[in-house]
């Protein structure tokens, strides 16, 4: 069997190296293939290497039946898939090897030698360096081999850890490239495209903030235990820095690195004396133990939590300015695989000008740290960073809009309905571009639903008003482009996501989606305030409309193509199709029928139905949206939406709904007072 995603087809992926992280990496790819077949062969010199990986993954793959993450017949698939082996010559075949051997470039180019020769014309060769520059690495390979090979860099743990760095080189065709990150996207990690700088993106922001807690420890702001605290306070990290050199096991790579950095990034990077000494004595670090309690004066804590935002900010800032990432990725990069607060948010939340005033003053502490000219650029402007959350790209005159917020599946909130106007305007405006297609990142959702904390934030009708008012905007825009916008939903699309796909001109569905779109409003105890109450009975049918809106019943993509919801499911990829699709409608070759605004024939009174525990009184504001807005004209019926969802941030039920779903969770049910 086999797997097909655009132009890459997968019928074995090699993994070379059984060491720390080789059996995670294999682990995640049978964890993603093993349903199409697909064998995962890990191959290491040592028997012994090979012995030690096999039980690694076979262990967490029984840990992961115990728990329930996998049902039985996965596990043993996923046992089935794996092979460990001393056998090169069991990697024939392969059309991706990733190479995860130990970091020295010596041994890599052997292996790479090896590949070359044993792996067909069209196989992909990635190395999981963490550092090296994949000019380094595939130097020795030839012309056309150099085209199909590029650095993947997982994070540690990496069947667990979603970040991958993709780090072509100057040879690597763009367009292996383009699909390996649409590979990595369909299989569930989060990749980020950098440059190949040694050391990437991310890592030298994990090994320069330790680097800045040891010379906090040798200035004597506090002992290993004090700073690690107060770090991991201050950076909002779930371990500090101390700890994580012990857990990755990172002191040899590490102290290596840094004294490389000297001269590959800036002359502030060295391995420091506190990190000497621990190679020269074998032992781990002195971090806190589970649950032990770190003492630090209020002082202390602010001074070694200054020292270490400082260090961070200006991190973060020279990365940007190299060149090698964009914004939104290096935040995503930080946050996704380091498990800590994305630098650029947190500046703009304390202030770029503080955070400036902190980074001037840890650079005029420490000879040769940079003072990033972004970071004083953007205090100098006076205003925040922008931070991309819907990232455009034009393939040819059809522009692609991707949401892009992975932690919450791509949930709205009013910097996501900022920027989808800000889009919506440019492209309305753009004369190259003659169709727009918009979609969500990731195999499991298009868009989630407004964020719950997003609306746990309004205090009365009158902004209750304003900000469903506000959520149209972006949608009213892309409904009246003047130009055909298909929506490729990639996953679900529940609530907000699901107003936001009605304005479009058509919607396509990733074939065999159980749960494709719902408006599960009424389950939180709110009114739908994007649109949903006017656009969806316009387009089902008030009957059905009314059931789906009054019970949050979901619907499969199968059944929302039958409805006349969506347009078709598509078997392979939603997004080109959509292209595809768009770029037709837009030269007539497609006749598309956008929603009719006209008013509707609406009964005076719904059909009764059983909604269970939800609240009556909002029910009741549900019934009177499509009732008395229905009967309007579409602009008519989304203004009374907006009244109507005013008012139900008055009930006390929408108070309960909400502090339940953030208290407990989406699954829990809410005890309604219904008033």
């Amino acid at each position: 069997m086999s797997y097909r995603f655009r132009d890459l087809a997968i019928d074995k992926i090699g993994v070379v190296g059984s060491g720390n992280i080789g059996p995670d990496i294999a682990l995640y790819f049978a964890k993603a293939f093993h349903t199409h077949g697909v064998p995962v062969v890990v191959v290491d010199v040592s028997e012994e290497a090979v012995a030690r990986g096999r039980a690694k993954a076979e262990q967490k793959i029984a840990k992961g039946r115990e728990s329930g993450a996998f049902k039985p017949d996965a596990a043993d698939a996923m046992i089935r898939a794996l092979t460990f082996t001393t056998d090169y010559a069991q990697l024939a075949g392969a059309n991706l090897v990733v190479e995860a051997a130990t970091e020295n470039l010596d041994i890599k180019r052997k292996i790479f030698a090896q590949l070359e020769s044993l792996c067909g014309p069209d196989a992909i060769l990635a190395s999981n360096s963490s550092h090296i520059e994949p000019e380094e690495i595939f130097g020795g390979l030839s012309a056309d081999a150099r085209k199909r090979a590029l650095v993947i860099h997982y994070f540690f743990p990496a069947e667990r850890n979603l970040l991958v760095e993709i780090v072509p080189g100057r040879d690597t065709d763009p367009a292996r490239t383009r699909s390996l990150m649409g590979l990595y996207e369909e299989i569930g990690k989060i990749p980020v495209l950098v440059g190949g700088r040694f050391g990437y993106a991310v890592n030298p922001v994990f090994e320069g903030l330790f680097l800045a807690a040891a010379l906090a420890v040798e200035e004597g702001l506090g002992t290993v235990k004090e700073v690690d605290t107060a770090a991991r306070v201050a950076l909002g990290l779930g371990i500090g820095p101390f700890t994580a050199m012990n857990l990755t096991g990172g002191n040899p790579i590490t102290n290596h690195s840094l004294d490389v950095m000297t001269s590959k990034i800036g002359p502030w990077f060295r391995s420091p004396r506190l990190m000497k000494d621990a190679m020269a004595s074998g032992k781990p670090w002195d971090v806190p133990k589970r649950d032990e309690k770190i003492e630090l004066t209020p002082e202390q804590g602010r001074k070694i939590g200054d020292t270490m935002l400082g260090a961070y900010f200006g991190l973060a800032g020279e990365i940007l300015d190299s060149g090698i990432i964009t914004l939104a990725d290096l935040e995503l990069g930080v946050e996704t695989g380091l498990a800590m607060r994305a630098p650029f948010s947190l500046m703009n939340e304390m202030g770029v000008g503080r955070a400036l005033a902190l980074v001037e003053a840890y650079a005029a502490g420490h000879p040769g740290f940079p003072v990033p000219k972004c970071i004083a650029a953007q205090a100098r402007a006076g205003r925040p960073f922008r931070i991309e959350q819907v990232i455009r790209r034009d393939e040819g005159d059809v522009a692609v809009l991707t949401i892009r917020r992975p932690r919450v599946l791509n949930a709205l909130n009013d910097d996501v309905y900022e920027q989808l106007a800000a889009h919506a305007a440019a492209l309305r405006d753009d004369k190259k571009i003659a169709a727009v297609v918009i979609t969500g990142f990731g195999p499991k959702a298009f868009v989630s639903g407004a964020d719950v904390g997003f609306l746990a934030a309004i205090k009365s009708p009158a902004e209750g008003v304003a900000t469903s008012e506000r959520s149209k905007v972006s949608g009213n825009l892309f409904e009246h482009l003047g130009k055909p916008v298909i929506c490729a939903l990639n996953g679900m699309a529940f609530g907000g996501g699901n107003e936001l796909a009605m304005c479009c001109t058509a919607r396509l569905v990733r074939a065999g989606l159980p749960v494709a779109v719902a408006q599960p409003e009424a389950n939180l105890g709110i009114v739908p305030g994007a649109g949903a109450t006017q656009r969806l009975p316009r387009l089902v049918g008030v009957e059905r409309a009314a059931e789906m809106l009054r019970t949050g019943r979901a619907l499969s993509g199968r059944e929302a193509v039958e409805c006349g919801l969506i347009r078709e499911e598509v078997d392979g990829d939603v997004v080109d199709a959509a292209i595809a699709l768009a770029r037709a409608a837009a030269r007539g070759e497609v006749q598309l029928k956008p929603i009719d605004p006209r008013p509707l024939d609406v009964p005076a009174a719904l059909p009764s139905i059983d909604i269970g525990h939800r609240s009556r009184a909002i029910d009741g504001l549900i019934c009177r949206a499509i009732v008395e807005g229905g009967r309007k004209p579409l602009a008519e019926g989304l203004r009374i939406e907006s009244e109507l969802f005013g008012e139900c941030c008055a009930t006390e039920d929408m108070r309960i709904g909400v502090q339940n779903f953030l208290t407990n969770g989406p699954r829990s049910v809410a005890e309604f007072a219904h008033r």
